[in-house]
């Protein structure tokens, strides 16, 4: 059964993982004994520095891999029960050492009788971030890493950072799209993966000579203890609205889980910050800050350290005026959006935050190819504009609306929908959003996972005028909404399909269906296009 997760990514990194790489680097000229015992460290050697309440024995026994998940369990594996939100790892523990675990990490006390080693911790997840860490050779401190975190544009600031500073091949990445590891990408799992996917991650982009990473680090990753103890450089903050509050019950507690990243609540506070000052919070952030290290501030207030001002925006691209220390220079990026040039000065700042001169890096920004899923657009000659957003909060639903309206001279048509099993408190704001910004509203399906449709709908419906109701469309099928968008839209109207963005797949009571927004809507553009189109 599982134990913490439905999948790790650490597992898939032997036996010729990226740690067992580094180590035989490391460990070239020595002994066939010192180098076995550096691919296999002892478990003294990993729990050496670790605070245990109690233990039983075994600090000489080898050490092969780091589990959390009990079916992914060999002989020689170290593996930690750890509670999850639909089930607890020690109720798994029997299982783990009948397939060859060599010890136990919990929280719980075992006994003297209990027939392996075992150690009880005060906290699995934090040990087991120590112990990865160890275990992968401290990969964190050969790497420059900036961590990003933030409701909206996560994904977008992480990837453009990487553009600035190098590329994919050069530059290690961990977010919501890919992990690229230098010479090597993999799909992403989760925004922010588990504390020994985390290193065992890091420690391929060592081996494969990167020396910046950026990272988009979650709230649930904040909370969980993924990050605990990473050497994080610059830590940036974004932006905060409403989301995951069915995880973090109220706003205050949201934002506390993303303070906890700038105070050293995670580990060792980062000396080098990058805040919005649009944002309330993070504006609250800078006075809550010690005066310690650098800060530098971004936004469109008169007082942000690098600013952006007369910002023009077009369906092909955006320009504006960049202003920093004094000096001005005019800018011209490819994707669209007023918040995508509050993105480009998060990514601008956190490499100035690296060391990076501003000018230098401004002529790459015309080459910065966009992110799949984010104002993606779908042209396949059909008379009115198609865009693929990942828009799946409000506040980003406006923000995403908000620019087409500039940018679109027919009417707005807006395809969404709300997660099943999850904030129920955000699903009548998005809801009351679109219909703020758009001109025809289409609801519909969005991963509604074990929740009924009906639920779904009558959540975003709470508050909403009868009037208002009656003008939007509800389509339990996706692809039907999809498809009753296109037939509404006329020329020089523009659909936006939001919600999911890169996804490929639609999730039902445990039923993972594939599904990608792009492709329906190539399909049905297709389907219904005349031979021109066609």
């Amino acid at each position: 059964m599982i134990g913490l997760a439905e999948f790790q990514i650490s597992t898939l990194l032997l036996p010729s993982s990226a740690r067992q790489s580094y180590a035989r680097r490391l460990s070239a000229s020595k002994s066939d004994e010192s180098r076995k015992q550096t691919l296999n460290p002892s478990l003294e050697d990993l729990v050496s520095g670790l605070d245990v309440r109690s233990r039983k024995g075994g600090g000489e026994s080898r050490v092969t891999c780091l589990i959390t998940d009990s079916r992914r369990v060999v002989p020689g594996a170290l593996f930690f029960a750890i509670g999850g939100l639909r089930t607890d790892g020690n109720y798994f523990i029997e299982e783990a050492v009948d397939r060859g675990a060599v010890a136990i990490i919990t929280e719980q006390d075992l006994g003297q009788r209990f027939p392996i080693p075992y150690l009880q911790v005060e906290d699995a997840r934090s040990a087991l971030a120590e112990i990865s860490r160890v275990f992968y050779g401290e990969p964190d401190k050969s790497l420059n890493i900036a961590g990003i975190t933030g409701t909206n544009g996560k994904t977008t600031v992480s990837m453009l950072t990487q553009h600035l500073l190098g590329g994919s091949d050069r530059v290690g990445l961990l977010g919501t799209v890919r992990y690229d590891l230098g010479r090597r990408t993999l799909p992403s799992f989760r925004t922010t993966p588990e504390s020994v996917d985390i290193y065992a991650l890091l420690s391929q982009m060592v081996v494969n000579n990167c020396r910046d990473v950026v990272m988009e680090i979650s709230s649930h990753g904040i909370d969980q203890k993924r990050v605990h103890g990473l050497g994080v450089e610059v830590a940036a903050f974004l932006n905060l609205s409403q989301d995951h509050i069915d995880y973090h019950q109220s706003m205050e507690a949201y934002y506390e889980v993303k303070r906890r990243l700038f105070t050293g609540e995670v580990g060792a506070a980062p000396q080098k910050r990058v805040i919005n000052v649009d944002c309330p919070y993070g504006r609250r952030l800078c006075g809550e800050l010690s005066e310690e290290g650098q800060t530098i501030t971004f936004g469109f207030a008169e007082d942000a350290d690098l600013r952006a001002e007369n910002v023009v925006l077009r369906a092909d691209g955006t320009s504006f005026d960049l202003v920093w220390d004094g000096q001005c220079e005019s800018v011209q990026i490819p994707i669209l959006g007023r918040y995508n040039v509050s993105n480009v000065l998060a990514a601008l700042a956190i490499c100035r935050a690296q060391g990076h001169q501003i000018e230098n890096l401004l002529p790459m920004l015309g080459a910065f190819p966009g992110v799949s899923g984010r104002m993606e657009r779908i042209n396949l000659g059909q008379p009115f504009n198609v865009l693929v957003d990942y828009a799946h909060t409000d506040d980003a639903l406006s923000n995403a609306c908000g620019m087409l309206n500039e940018i679109t001279e027919g009417r707005l048509i807006v395809v969404f929908g709300c997660g099943g099993n999850r904030d129920r408190g955000k699903r009548a704001p998005m809801l009351q959003a679109a219909l703020n910004n758009a001109d025809l509203v289409v609801a519909t399906s969005d991963n509604p996972r074990a929740e009924s449709l009906e639920q779904i709908f009558d959540d975003m419906q709470i508050g909403i005028g009868e009037e208002a109701q009656r003008t939007v469309r509800f389509i339990r099928d996706r692809r039907d909404a999809i498809s009753e968008a296109f037939d509404l839209a006329q020329p020089g109207d523009c659909v936006l399909i939001a919600g999911k963005g890169h996804e490929t797949f639609q999730e039902y009571d445990g039923t993972i269906i594939p599904f990608d927004d792009r492709d329906v809507a190539r399909e049905l553009i297709r389907l219904k296009g005349d031979d021109a189109i066609l």
